[in-house]
């Protein structure tokens, strides 16, 4: 199998930019039927794109708070952490830029939250690689990871590759902590995203 990576840099560095899921699975098609690969098998995963119902509930859970009289949306720091990191802006996002005393204003936020769902839903498909997936099981395991992070290490992924469904929606309802406390809120949102995966 040709390994893949140095060709998707070479033309993120020529596009200036990321890769839509779309381009992901066209660039793939693209390296295989070069090849000659005329067998190379058509998956579920690397032609999913996040869609309407993942959307809504990142939405929903992430909200865009701390709305100032002015219009203006400000950081406002982790109230789960010891020490407020890390700190968080609009949709959820944080990063480097974000701190006490960052503004953005609303089309900021929209833009950085557009901007990474797609990263994400990247992330979920080279951790998922060739895995048959429904949308909304791709739809729970974008918002699983835009709010942990953590996809390419989570035990549900492991269990969603091998087809073990049940067990890897089980396992959404462990990360409800945030520095050893029990959230309310993670524990519902893991309710959501459970509930969302198990969808036909």
């Amino acid at each position: 199998m040709l390994y893949r990576k140095p060709i998707f840099d070479e033309v993120r560095l020529l596009l200036g930019r990321g890769f839509t899921t779309a381009e992901v699975a066209a660039l793939d098609h693209a390296i295989d039927k070069a090849l000659g690969d005329v067998t190379a098998p058509v998956f579920t995963a690397p032609l999913l794109s996040l869609g309407a119902a993942g959307q809504a509930l990142i939405r929903k859970w992430e909200g865009c708070a701390r709305r100032r009289p002015d219009g203006m949306i400000e950081a406002y720091p982790d109230p789960g952490s010891r020490d407020g990191t890390p700190w968080t802006i609009g949709w959820g996002s944080t990063g480097p830029d974000v701190g006490p005393g960052t503004v953005w204003s609303q089309a900021q936020c929209d833009a950085r939250f557009d901007a990474a769902l797609v990263r994400y839903a990247q992330e979920v498909i080279a951790a998922l690689g060739d895995t048959e997936t429904s949308q909304g099981q791709f739809d729970a395991l974008v918002s699983f990871h835009y709010n942990t992070g953590a996809i390419a290490k989570a035990t549900l992924t492991k269990l969603h590759r091998q087809g073990r469904h049940a067990e890897a929606a089980a396992q959404f309802g462990k990360w409800i902590y945030n520095d050893g406390k029990v959230m309310e809120g993670l524990k519902r949102r893991r309710a959501e995203e459970a509930a969302l995966y198990a969808t036909a």
